[in-house]
């Protein structure tokens, strides 16, 4: 009888056990549109994917936008009601929310493994989804490098294409000035410099920086130095062509605005472009432009390029049940050798895993391949810098001062000044 009784109390206790193990959970996710992801259907799908493994977790979706998510985070985070999971990138969940002490440490995440396959995409993602005293806030799914973009007809109706290699997507940033020249006495409007916000600022970043192969931070990530002079003398470039007509500047809009332009054929070239933007934009570009995404010129015609890096975080809900099943979604999503692929395919951009491979031959996006040549050019990820959002209203205004007349050394250095003293 004792012997039963034993039997049966440890096969209550499996049960029971097994009862909490699969417990009915409820998580939020917030994010950013990183590509398929702002699409219900298309996180749906995933989520379906994700609940036939684990069918105890719940899973409720806010699609945020890029107007508006940064101040409904902010609000949640007063209220005390933020998401248990939030999709965006190392500026936001490393930078800005972890180093606010909202963010769970995803350690567990980056096993050995895990470490290991994604520093051989390139150790810069590794290093932006940690803080300076090594906390993984984010866990990345998908990675890009951000280019410009020309318009292939109007460079062959100027003979502008002499000055670009076209295999292997660079050139100088004499080449880009002749370019720009050419364009402008054929009768185009070569680019235009927007600089009416924050929108896309990668691209005005990238742009100047990479004219004279400036550093728009140190090594360390605790200043902004584009006051050096190398970053001086791109911005001073730009000026200067603005000037003779080889580019316009317009204060009065942002990279949204711009690549409307160029996919009109208002401008010959847009400085936002990546895979995700080629994708959206296909079915407005007009009649008369061809795409052909190119790296921003530069002195030695060997390019830094500007880095996307999109993953998830976890905030600090006090919720263990919760957290955990965060945890296990974001694995399932990230990880599973099936559905990691799919969930990169999804945002268009690349995976962070080298192991996953080309994800695009033989698919509808095959031409998404053609980004792929960029990769390599990846520069440092020097958005987890400090005082980033600081930063850049001070690069737009920046902008805004320099092509109304202003000296350019002045204005770097009232721009340089405010930036460094928004870094803790």
């Amino acid at each position: 009888m004792k012997k039963m009784l034993a039997v049966l109390l440890s096969v209550f206790m499996v049960l029971s056990l097994t009862a909490i193990a699969e417990e009915a959970v409820e998580i939020t996710l917030w994010t950013f549109p990183v590509g398929g992801w702002s699409k219900s259907e298309v996180v749906d799908e995933i989520l379906a994917n994700f609940n036939e493994v684990h069918p105890n977790i719940k899973v409720t979706v806010q699609y945020l936008d890029y107007q508006s998510g940064d101040d409904q985070v902010t609000a949640a985070i007063e209220a005390g009601t933020t998401p248990d999971i939030i999709m965006e990138g190392p500026e936001r969940l490393v930078t800005n929310w972890g180093a606010a002490g909202k963010m769970l440490d995803l350690a567990e995440l980056w096993t050995e493994e895990a470490q290991a396959d994604i520093n051989a995409k390139s150790p810069a993602i590794v290093s932006a989804c940690k803080s300076p005293d090594g906390v993984f806030y984010e866990y990345p799914l998908c990675m890009t490098t951000h280019t410009m973009t020309i318009n292939k007809q109007y460079f062959e109706q100027a003979d502008a294409l002499k000055y670009l290699d076209e295999e292997t997507r660079t050139w100088t940033t004499d080449d880009f000035v002749s370019a720009c020249r050419a364009l402008r006495d054929a009768g185009f409007i070569p680019g235009i410099v927007y600089c009416g916000g924050h929108g896309g600022d990668q691209g005005t970043r990238a742009l100047a920086m990479n004219l004279y192969s400036a550093k728009f931070t140190n090594p360390e990530h605790t200043a902004y130095t584009m006051d050096s002079e190398e970053g001086i003398k791109g911005l001073t470039l730009l000026q200067d062509m603005v000037k003779e007509g080889a580019l316009q500047a317009d204060p009065a809009i942002v990279a949204g605005d711009e690549i409307a332009l160029f996919c009109n054929g208002t401008a010959a070239m847009s400085f936002c472009w990546n895979a995700g933007a080629a994708e959206t934009n296909k079915a407005s570009l007009a009649d008369n432009v061809t795409s052909f995404p190119m790296a921003f010129p530069s002195d030695d015609g060997v390019p830094e390029l500007c880095g996307g890096i999109w993953g998830f975080g976890i905030f600090d809900n006090k919720d263990e049940a919760k957290a955990k099943a965060a945890v296990e979604f974001i694995r399932f999503v990230c990880d599973d050798v099936e559905q990691g692929p799919k969930s990169v395919y999804a945002t268009s951009f690349f995976p962070v895993r080298e192991s996953f491979g080309d994800i695009y031959a033989g698919t509808d996006k095959e031409d998404r391949a053609e980004f792929a040549i960029f990769l390599p050019f990846l520069g440092d990820y020097y958005n987890v810098t400090s005082g980033w959002t600081v930063q850049r209203a001070e690069w737009w205004n920046l902008l805004q001062r320099i092509f109304a007349g202003g000296d350019v050394a002045a204005e770097v250095a009232v721009y340089i000044e405010n930036s460094n003293a928004s870094i803790k």
